[in-house]
């Protein structure tokens, strides 16, 4: 691999970082055009793994939109990310796919003031766009959650 290449892959996964970091704030903040925007036009979400919903990525935005006010109060934080770059047929060192896997810890506060703290793993898809890395899907395993 030439050192170009290798700056290539470094600055593709400072990208994917900040795309993911930008999902992130996007759904603790409520930023619901935001959380479109980074999306590809052909976008999905599936939150059934939390008991939620699967859609177009704009339609589960109004659904987060509609339910999350429940938790005025939102920190996600997304750690432990693992990229792995593909091409359709295979998975070389550098390409225009990126699969992400991502633990989460999402602690919340309802109106009342009580506490609702969530866990699992994150499956992010994306693909590169003429408007850089965007997400082709994301899914939500929840694996733990807290309350009270």
């Amino acid at each position: 691999m030439t050192q170009r290449v290798d700056l290539a892959t470094v600055m593709d996964r400072f990208a994917l970082d900040d795309l993911i970091t930008g999902y992130a704030a996007a759904v603790d903040e409520g930023d619901w055009s935001a959380y479109r925007g980074l999306f590809a036009p052909d976008g999905r979400a599936d939150y059934r793994g939390s008991g939620g919903i699967e859609g177009p990525a704009a339609e589960v935005a109004d659904w987060l939109a509609a339910t999350l006010p429940l938790f005025p109060v939102r920190q996600h934080l997304i750690v432990n990310r693992r990229v792995r770059f593909r091409e359709p047929g295979g998975y070389p060192e550098t390409g225009d796919r990126a699969d992400i896997g991502a633990d989460y810890v999402n602690p919340m506060r309802f109106a009342s003031g009580e506490d609702f703290v969530c866990g699992g793993r994150y499956a992010f898809a994306a693909r590169r766009t003429a408007d850089g890395w965007r997400l082709a899907s994301v899914v939500v395993d929840e694996r733990w959650r807290r309350h009270g």
